[in-house]
């Protein structure tokens, strides 16, 4: 699998920023010109599948929203690593367009059904345990061995340790902080944090747990969106992708089979079971802000931090 490197297209881009300053109309009639069709799923960017007549489709990903977590430049980074690496179950990097204001990458468009409504869960799950595996041996270089994953271990734990008891502090009256408060507490006593700081080796990770960006094609799974890639720890991602809301349906027995291909062993659960903990009480940091538009997310959340602290946790060392 070469790495598919072209020409940045200006004769596209050019046409496609100026639109995009202009009224929506503008823009809509210029991407049916310039063969552009929105995607969905883009977050903080806005992505098109690009027809030119007699050429190759190809995504195109615009960084409308720009910051210093170098979105733009960890994705490119990721994908031309894997790619010289031949690891498949990612799209092809086609081009980079550095611009600061609005950087945009060209790469190959990933197809298959979402991996959350695959006719085989289990497979579909078996894949990405399979091509994550395949992605964290990929030895780290340049950008990605100097910058940790966004949403990384370090983050969570200052949302935990910072963020959120100075925001349950303006909200004192309020009859859910006394609980919210009790499982810090449950948190800081058992040191997950202390667990999860210490010397740990560093591997590839996308930085993204969110399944909704995988999908299934034939007897492969495969992902899109790199743009928070960096290094990582194994008993961190896999802790991060089990307790990601996107996986609230998917069984515990189902991720218990899984966790040797992830990366979970006897020699190391201690440390999944500490990440996990706090991945989920991170999430539930995050509901907390959302909990009356979202009341039934956080309930369910709330009762799954209870379970993860307590002596029934499917997860629970024997």
């Amino acid at each position: 699998m070469p790495v598919a490197l072209t020409e940045i297209p200006a004769d596209l881009l050019a046409p496609l920023r100026r639109a995009r300053s202009g009224p929506p109309a503008g823009l809509e009639a210029a991407l049916r010109e310039l063969h552009l069709r929105p995607l969905t799923g883009g977050r903080q960017n806005h992505v098109y599948l690009w027809t030119p007549p007699g050429g190759h489709e190809a995504v195109v990903k615009i960084y409308y929203k720009t910051d210093d977590r170098r979105r733009a430049e960890r994705e490119w980074a990721a994908l031309t690593l894997l790619a010289a690496r031949k690891i498949e179950g990612a799209p092809l990097p086609l081009w980079i367009d550095p611009d600061p204001a609005e950087p945009v990458i060209g790469m190959s468009l990933v197809r298959g059904e979402p991996l959350l409504r695959a006719a085989d869960p289990h497979a579909a799950l078996q894949g990405l345990a399979d091509t994550t595996a395949r992605m964290r041996s990929v030895p780290l270089s340049g950008l990605l061995a100097e910058l940790p994953r966004i949403d990384s271990a370090s983050h969570y734990m200052r949302r935990l340790t910072d963020t959120w008891p100075k925001l349950l502090a303006d909200h004192t009256s309020d009859p859910l902080t006394p609980t919210m408060r009790d499982l810090l507490v449950a948190w800081q006593r058992n040191d997950d944090a202390g667990l999860l700081s210490g010397p740990a080796e560093r591997v590839f990770s996308r930085g993204d747990s969110n399944l909704l960006n995988w999908l299934r094609a034939g007897t492969s799974s495969a992902c899109v969106d790199f743009e928070f890639a960096g290094y990582s720890t194994v008993t961190f991602d896999a802790a991060d992708l089990i307790e990601h809301i996107s996986s609230r349906d998917i069984p515990d027995s189902t991720w218990r089979d899984l966790l040797p291909e992830l990366g979970v062993s006897q020699a190391n659960d201690h440390l999944f079971i500490a990440a996990q903990r706090t991945c989920a009480l991170r999430w539930l940091a995050v509901l907390w802000k959302q909990r009356e538009e979202r009341a039934g997310e956080f309930a369910a959340q709330h009762d799954r931090v209870r379970l993860l602290f307590s002596s029934a946790s499917p997860y629970a060392r024997t």
